[in-house]
């Protein structure tokens, strides 16, 4: 964008930082509202949320507001400094994930060649919060809640890594701008004009992805290290006021930082079929293409959230070791041998 590329540094970085914040925050309220709020109710045949503002409206804001004015207790035996830093550290490690999203052809934080990498690595650090607050709590029910949640991390993490493989293979590149140009640019059978979503031949990827996204969230049949029957809420239920409200935004915020991935590495990312991929107008509805994106994904995180039971931990574990992983590994080998011989 010639504008944006007339700006100092720092114009540049905290339009940047400012869009990254909106990133997070955007989605996270929109998941919350249309999802939580409407699509359980509606899943479940019951009202939703409906006093605060036209029809529930401004639930989100009575939400918000409510838990700023609980008061922030501490329990007497938690370690104070690890307690109060773990609800930081789950949110920063959806800003950096964000960091390396690409929203348009300029409307990016930082342009890794090893985006998808990066993305990888940093996802994790919020598992490492999660435990840190389990431990910090002094309690027996946080305590175990954070070590489910470092045992999921172990098992999910890698189909997460493999489903990914077979993308990197097919676009040649770990940079997102260029897996979403090898989409754009790509060819169905000698076809162009619908470019080449890698959900068309990473179908199977994009499944274990899905999959391992909904464990690394937590989210039912995955959540386990909140399990409210059997754990309270796991790792949060010592923690209230703004510190529970981080936890809050950090769960719906990751929901919607790793659609944004998943959208970007299979669905096209910011890119439409038609529009150009250079063009300046991408950089304002190139955003507006990847939520739209992120939404149907979010979509379908929710309905799996509403409508399957708890999982054991046995059959979680025995689940990603004895299926996933497998599946990743054929993935991987199909992709390899079909990105040869053609």
């Amino acid at each position: 964008m010639r504008v944006f590329a007339e700006l100092s540094y720092w114009q540049q970085t905290t339009l940047r930082s400012v869009g990254v914040l909106l990133a997070v925050l955007l989605p996270a309220g929109a998941f919350v509202q249309l999802f939580l709020f409407k699509l359980v109710s509606f899943m479940h045949n019951r009202l939703g949320p409906n006093e605060a503002g036209p029809k529930g409206s401004l639930q989100l804001l009575a939400e918000v507001g409510k838990s700023l004015q609980k008061e922030d207790i501490v329990p007497e035996k938690a370690d104070r400094v690890l307690f109060k830093m773990a609800p930081y550290l789950v949110v920063a490690s959806v800003l950096l994930v964000y960091a390396a999203v690409p929203f348009g052809p300029d409307a990016w934080f930082t342009n890794l060649d090893v985006g998808i990498f990066y993305i990888l690595a940093v996802s994790s650090i919020s598992v490492i919060g999660i435990l840190i607050a389990g431990w910090a709590s002094a309690n027996k029910y946080s305590l175990l809640g954070g070590l489910r949640a470092a045992g999921q991390l172990i098992a999910y993490e890698l189909p997460m890594v493999l489903a990914v493989v077979g993308v990197v293979i097919q676009a040649g590149t770990l940079n997102l701008q260029g897996i979403v140009g090898a989409q754009a640019n790509g060819e169905i059978f000698g076809f162009g004009g619908l470019g080449n979503p890698f959900v068309l031949t990473q179908f199977i990827g994009l499944a274990v992805f899905m999959i391992a996204m909904q464990a690394e969230l937590t989210q039912t049949p995955f959540d386990m290290p909140v399990a409210e029957s059997e754990l309270v809420a796991g790792y949060m239920t010592e923690y209230s006021g703004l510190r529970f409200l981080l936890f809050f935004i950090g769960e719906f915020a990751s929901a919607g930082a790793f659609a944004a991935v998943a959208a970007t590495l299979f669905l096209g990312g910011w890119y439409l079929p038609g529009l150009s991929l250079t063009a300046d107008y991408m950089n304002v509805v190139g955003p507006l293409v990847l939520f739209g994106k992120m939404l149907v994904l979010g979509f379908i995180v929710f309905w799996v959230r509403f409508t399957f039971p708890r999982l054991r931990e046995d059959q979680l574990q025995r689940f990603a070791w004895t299926v996933l992983i497998p599946i990743s590994l054929l993935n991987i080998l199909a992709t390899a041998t079909l990105k040869v011989v053609f």
